[in-house]
């Protein structure tokens, strides 16, 4: 991939991954979120372990490897899909775009308490009192006369805690894997593991008194299409762009991309779904989006350099 093709990829990651949260929204009408994760986990995790298998790779036998899967797929994966997929349920779609950015905040917090290389300065402490007020900012829309609507604050607490999940997940991955594993063999073993498991909680979901699973047969064209689309291309293709753009670009640029997921999740609720954007929305999303790049300002610089391969792991 050259450097023009990864700057395109960037571009279309960013488009994919922005509208998985209108692909929830519209699954979520019909499908349970654990129905509708499963789905789009099994799909990935099929697609990514055929990758694996035609570049002659293999998912790790050695517990330490299994151990590192076990704990991404679930904390990493199937957490923050079920929390945002049920966040979704009550907050609109653009919203919660918006609040899936906080994840890049999030991990500032928890890479400082892990890597002695990642403690947090004054101007990081900045980026995360912007994005904090943000977040209190879109939060407070859930406030209406003087009374909180329950499930709208519920369902931003979830997409909130999907993005600690994400953040979790992103600093254990580099702490326990570093370069032992392939990227991909860690993103096919991670998927299998959430896809196992998704799978479980959708069958033992409806006997615990959960919501009933829908038949496919019984789904809307669009509902239908919108479950396909998250799994293979909002998870299946966004992975396979993913690390060849790491490849070129460096996992520093390639961390750019969460800039232009909220901006495409809001757009496309707004023209897709008719959501409703209002200044607080507006006002929230930059102080949300100026908070990470506050932090990530020596990024500016960084584009004139060639920057090395880098390992990373997705979190969308």
């Amino acid at each position: 991939m050259t450097t023009k093709q990864a700057w395109a990829a960037f571009v279309a990651l960013g488009l994919i991954w922005g509208s998985s949260f209108l692909f929830i929204r519209v699954g979520v009408e019909q499908l349970t979120p654990f129905q509708l994760v499963f789905i789009r986990t099994g799909i990935a995790a099929v697609g990514l372990n055929v990758i694996v298998l035609l570049r002659g790779k293999r998912l790790p036998t050695d517990w330490a490897g299994i151990r590192a899967l076990l704990v991404l797929g679930i904390v990493n994966t199937v957490l923050p899909f079920v929390l945002i997929t049920w966040g979704e349920t009550s907050v609109e779609s653009g919203l919660a775009s918006v609040l899936q950015g906080t994840a890049a905040l999030f991990t500032l917090v928890v890479a400082h308490f892990a890597f002695t290389d990642e403690r947090i300065n004054s101007k990081k402490v900045v980026g995360l009192v912007t994005g904090f007020i943000g977040v209190v900012l879109l939060s407070s829309r859930s406030w209406q006369e003087g009374s909180i609507i329950t499930g709208d604050l519920l369902g931003q607490l979830a997409i909130v805690a999907a993005s600690f999940c994400y953040a979790l997940g992103g600093v254990y991955g580099r702490k326990a894997i570093q370069n032992r594993l392939d990227p991909i063999v860690v993103a096919a073993g991670a998927m299998t593991v959430a896809a196992i498991a998704t799978g479980i909680l959708m069958v033992v979901s409806p006997a615990m008194g959960g919501q009933p699973n829908t038949l496919l047969s019984d789904l809307r064209p669009n509902v239908l299409f919108s479950a396909l689309m998250l799994g293979f291309v909002n998870t299946w293709v966004a992975y396979m762009l993913f690390y060849p753009i790491v490849n070129v670009l460096g996992a520093a640029r390639t961390s750019m991309v969460t800039y232009i997921v909220p901006l495409v999740g809001l757009t496309l609720g707004a023209i897709v779904l008719n959501e409703a954007v209002d200044i607080r929305l507006l006002i929230g999303a930059a102080l949300i989006i100026g908070g990470i790049g506050i932090v990530n300002l020596p990024l500016l610089s960084w584009l004139r350099r060639t920057p090395a391969p880098e390992a990373s792991h997705v979190t969308r």
